[in-house]
């Protein structure tokens, strides 16, 4: 098959969207061509997650085109934002896709829908994104925008021949607001190779948390509940990896607390440090509010980690009692309260850790590369017949 993948968001940008469509295509590379429509990114966009300026290579059975786009404002520091111009298609009809994959609704999304329309071919759409969510980086607010946002996003969606989710939650969420489609729950792929439990382990940290510093990943929360579990546990050490704009509030909130020897800021890192990261804590800790999977969160699991999240979007369908514990949003009290439970009790955590490992295995790469293929090849065969 020739896969043409289009998504407003890609490396170098910090996104578990990045990283899981990254991570499909190298697998679906084994066997079939794949190329991505995505955003040019600046040399500051590198420069921000320390990479060189220059085009990342997956292999020779994918290529990878860039459009011309603007800087935006988002939780990454990174957003790109391409103007759609409807022309974009005579570039694509030069790979001559069986399909197109589209990731997101925005302007590389909208490329994606008159492509399809214009070359041809069947289109499958992924929303990775809880919609209320990312409208807070819109400028204007009205209960009018916000609504007429959403009907975009269903009408955008309404033109695939399936919508999948990594969730459950996002797809009933979507059919509420009137979306009229064919649905399907995905995971998104997890490196269970990269990230998995290591022989050699030496403790750095008793808790970690990962992804974008922005607000609605709530990392606040977690640091409010610091004062509480130091009280019982005086040297407990959290590592936060990642960047993002709220990065110098945290900083200053870490000092107000009085917790700059309790909390270390990793930075950007590549998965393999990550996964060593995740090695050297104790439990993964995860306040969002947004997560519509939570990709960090499945590799802490996969790398052997219990984890405390908060009982909202996505996260109790991945979250259960073997593996992990769901406490209320914005609770800084109760999410502390289960922190010195688990740092209190090694044999439940570790316990805990390792069923966490065992179920992360379900969503592997080779896993759910098998499914998509086969919609792949269904969407291909049913657009054929129609």
């Amino acid at each position: 098959m020739r896969i043409a993948i289009f998504s407003d968001n890609f490396y170098p940008e910090l996104s578990g969207i990045s990283d899981s469509i990254i991570t499909l295509a190298k697998e679906l590379s084994r066997r079939h061509r794949i190329h991505f429509y995505v955003p040019y990114y600046s040399k500051a966009n590198y420069k921000f997650v320390n990479a060189l300026p220059k085009e990342i290579d997956l292999g020779k059975n994918i290529e990878i085109t860039r459009f011309f786009s603007l800087p935006v404002k988002t939780g990454t520091k990174q957003g790109r934002m391409v103007i759609p111009n409807g022309f974009r298609w005579i570039k694509v009809k030069k790979f001559n896709p069986d399909i197109i994959h589209t990731q997101l609704f925005f302007g590389v999304g909208l490329e994606a829908l008159w492509t399809a329309h214009r070359l041809k071919v069947p289109l499958i759409g992924t929303n990775h994104t809880a919609i209320k969510e990312f409208l807070r980086y819109f400028p204007l607010r009205t209960v009018f925008i916000d609504n007429l946002i959403t009907k975009y996003v269903n009408w955008y969606y309404s033109k695939c021949a399936l919508v999948t989710a990594p969730s459950k939650i996002v797809l009933e969420e979507m059919e509420k607001n009137g979306l009229v489609a064919n649905t399907k729950t995905i995971s998104n792929p997890i490196d269970t190779v990269t990230f998995q439990p290591l022989l050699k382990k030496s403790v750095e940290y008793d808790l970690i948390s990962a992804g974008r510093l922005a607000p609605e990943r709530k990392t606040k929360i977690i640091i409010k509940a610091l004062p509480l579990v130091k009280k019982k546990f005086p040297n407990v050490k959290l590592a936060l990896a990642g960047r993002g704009i709220e990065e110098k509030e945290l900083k200053q909130l870490i000092h107000k607390l009085n917790l700059d020897n309790n909390v270390v800021f990793l930075g950007f890192v590549n998965q393999s440090v990550l996964n060593q990261a995740y090695n050297s804590s104790k439990i993964f800790v995860i306040a969002s509010t947004s997560e519509t999977q939570s990709l960090v969160t499945m590799q802490a699991m996969a790398a052997g980690l219990p984890v405390i999240g908060v009982r909202a979007m996505a996260l109790p369908e991945y979250l259960s009692n073997n593996h992990g514990i769901l406490v209320d949003p914005d609770n800084s009290d109760l999410l502390a309260e289960k922190i010195i439970y688990l740092l209190a009790n090694r044999e439940i955590r570790e316990k805990m850790g390792q069923e966490a490992c065992r179920f992360a295995q379900n969503f592997s790469i080779s896993k759910i590369t098998e499914i998509w293929e086969n919609i792949y090849l269904t969407a291909i065969n049913s657009y054929k017949d129609h």
